[in-house]
């Protein structure tokens, strides 16, 4: 089927996108495109051309598969179409419905006239690739709304509402009614009266008022402001060089910068490690066996537990639009809770984000209870109590009894045994895990853990419940630790492991977070709290996660992190800024000298980074091997949104594929002759390694079932 609608009225030519669901710019429809402008060029009856989208659209960019393989040699791209449209002599005109991201906003910046309707949001969202704008974004932005702006727009990678894009410039009309008659008359008018206007030809400013002699000041200052280009910044730096060119040499010459830069970032590490995320995340919901599965409406919700996480999720639900019933008996806790959602909503309204009458409105649809029978007519109830598995079964107990045949009973629990709650209720069809993370309503992601009768209609329902609540949803098998925590485990143990070998805790930190992690893993165990720690180790101990008693002996002394002022660091009374504390290194000293662990001085960040990535990766490779996760991608998902892993890295299961799997093999292989059996490799890994092959490969198929 055709992928461009044509159609004339009165010398002016209408031309439809139409390619279902986004009318992305893929390189088919770039082809007829190009030749429906040719045509409407060819005939001189034809004096004026209005781009617009099918299905309520404009389009949302392009095709972004056809960024992961190198480009077929005579590919027709969105680039040669906006060049026809910049040397053609009509007028055009961009019609702007719903979407216009990426190049679908290049095409309509090359355009004369762009109108939007009220719904429209506009934007360059390329960095969010590592790419740049590669169709003359970076040198047609400037020249409508300022250096400065373009490249803050462009940084962000953020959209803007149409009634925004008019202010700045960035389109001509917001149109109530008919978008694409309003466009049609313009058209007509245009070709009487109205010049062409394209943006090629107008010269750029830096700023309203701001002087061109300060532009290697601000451009240096943009450089300053982005993360070095081996951590993550390699797209953020040549989009201020892109962006310099625009101000600083002719149009032509600037394309030409910026296609040369563009066509550097498309192929880049960083580029595809974000690409490769940016497909994962769209495939988290391709679980077997759930096509058929019809989702269960949540009109209503419960959570039992008034603490902090518990808290948390019912703000998730508020902000979503579903009213919650939250179970908590201690009216101290309920005081605290309730001034937690108090101090979130005044919050969202300081910073713009909600009108009073907004925040009031979703505080009022949290209401706070002892008793559980106001959780009846819940469609969904999610326990957040104390990580203790015998208290969970009583609260699954009486869930169970007081809430309706169809509600679906699940827990907050980050390590525990759903089928061992399930087992206590009359619907293990209907119980499931909903790991939130915390702060949960603000971080993204949110683990669904499958329990061995969980029905599908259970787990299309949670994937559902998980898009509604803005949350990233990765499904997790029962296994102790899900994926994340459980491969948390593995790289928690050997920086401990290194800080009892003599390597002081913020050296592990920092090698870490210049590898790209967002915390170092002491600075996060201080965050979580070390009491939270030492409950996972003992329920570890058999599989020897802790050496010493360096975890006990902080908690003994009351170093519980950053609650009680001080843990592998101190912090200063009011701050959370973790300040490295000697103390802590002689405790391991001496921790380590009783078991007998032997000190070395001969650590390189090299090995830092090496033994905790590793042990990642290969605890990965087992969830994998064992079922636990799907697919690499899942994993990688999970540990950008969930654990701070560097995003240009693509996740730890693509970095093992950038290194080599058999690098990684060899890696694991050292450690284990040197370190001991806790090091033995995965099954998977070493299948992996020696058939050649890459962990994105594995369950592909599922990908595409």
């Amino acid at each position: 089927m055709a992928l461009i609608r044509s159609q004339d009225r009165e010398g002016v030519r209408l031309l439809t996108l139409d390619h279902p669901p986004v009318n992305a710019l893929s390189f088919a429809l770039s082809k007829e495109l190009l030749a429906a402008i040719a045509s409407a060029e060819a005939q001189a009856s034809v004096r004026a051309v209005v781009f617009s989208g099918a299905n309520g659209i404009f389009s949302a960019g392009a095709d972004v598969n056809d960024f992961r393989d190198e480009m077929p040699a005579d590919a027709t791209t969105i680039r040669d179409v906006i060049a026809a449209v910049e040397r053609g002599g009509k007028t055009y005109i961009a019609a702007i419905e719903s979407t216009a991201m990426g190049g679908a906003l290049e095409l309509a910046l090359a355009c004369d006239y762009r109108l939007a309707a009220p719904r429209s949001k506009l934007g360059l969202p390329e960095i969010r690739l590592g790419i740049i704008p590669g169709a003359g974004g970076t040198q047609r932005l400037p020249r409508v709304i300022g250096a400065q702006a373009a490249l803050e727009m462009m940084l962000k990678g953020e959209s803007i509402p149409a009634e925004e894009a008019k202010r700045r410039g960035l389109i001509d009309e917001v149109v109530e009614g008919d978008l694409v008659e309003a466009a049609l008359a313009l058209a007509a008018r245009a070709i009487q009266s109205e010049p062409k206007r394209r943006l090629s030809q107008r010269k750029v400013e830096i700023a309203a008022g701001v002087h061109a002699f300060a532009l290697p000041y601000v451009v240096a200052q943009a450089h300053k402001m982005c993360p070095p280009e081996d951590r993550g910044g390699l797209a953020a730096h040549k989009l201020v060089d892109a962006v310099q060119a625009a101000f600083e040499l002719p149009f032509e010459r600037g394309l030409a910068r910026e296609y040369r830069l563009f066509d550097q970032l498309v192929r880049s590490a960083p580029a595809q490690a974000l690409m490769h995320l940016f497909f994962a995340e769209r495939e988290l919901a391709k679980v077997p066996g759930l096509s058929g599965a019809q989702a269960r409406e949540i009109e209503k919700a419960g959570v039992v537990g008034g603490g902090t996480m518990g808290t948390g999720i019912a703000i998730t639900f508020a902000n979503a639009g579903i009213p919650v019933t939250v179970i908590e008996p201690a009216e101290e806790q309920v005081e605290k809770a309730k001034q937690m959602v108090f101090g979130m909503f005044m919050h969202q309204v300081q910073r713009g984000r909600l009108t009073q009458e907004e925040a009031w409105r979703r505080g009022q649809s949290i209401v706070f209870s002892d008793d559980y029978g106001e959780l009846g007519d819940a469609d969904v109830v999610i326990e957040a109590v104390f990580e203790q598995l015998d208290l969970k079964r009583h609260v699954f107990e009486r869930l169970d009894a007081v809430t309706k045949a169809g509600a679906i009973l699940a827990s907050n629990t980050s390590t525990l045994d759903i089928d061992a709650m399930a087992a206590v209720t009359s619907r293990p069809q209907q119980v499931l895990g909903l790991h939130f993370f915390a702060p949960a309503n603000i971080m993204k992601l949110l683990e669904i853990v499958r329990g061995a009768q969980t029905a599908p209609q259970t787990l299309a329902t949670a994937f559902k419940l998980a898009k509604t609540l803005r949350k990233v949803a990765v499904l997790s098998g029962n296994a102790f630790g899900f994926i994340g925590n459980r491969m948390l485990f593995d790289y928690a143990r050997e920086a401990v492991y290194l800080a009892e070998e003599g390597v002081p805790p913020h050296r592990v930190d920092a090698a870490l977070k210049e590898f790209g992690m967002a915390m170092g893993p002491f600075a996060m165990f201080d965050l979580s709290g070390i009491d939270v720690f030492r409950n996972v180790q003992l329920v570890r101990r058999e599989k020897g996660a802790a050496r010493t008693a360096i975890v006990e002996r902080l908690c003994a002394l009351r170093r519980f992190g950053q609650k009680s002022g001080a843990g592998f660091y101190r912090y200063e009374k009011g701050s959370r800024d973790p300040v490295p504390d000697p103390e802590t290194e002689r405790l391991f000293a001496e921790e380590a000298a009783k078991a007998g662990v032997e000190r070395r001085q001969d650590v390189s960040d090299e090995e830092i980074v090496s033994r905790t990535i590793y042990a990642l990766i290969n605890a990965g490779a087992n969830l994998l091997h064992d079922g636990v996760a799907l697919r690499s991608g899942d994993i990688d998902v999970a540990y950008i949104y969930g654990y701070g892993f560097p995003p240009h890295r693509g996740g730890p299961m693509w970095y093992a594929d950038e290194l080599g799997v058999a690098e990684v093999l060899d890696g694991v292989m050292r450690f284990r002759q040197r370190l001991g059996e806790h090091w033995e490799p995965s099954p998977l890994l070493v299948e992996i390694a020696r058939g050649g092959g890459t962990f994105a490969e594995h369950g592909k198929e599922l990908t595409h079932a």
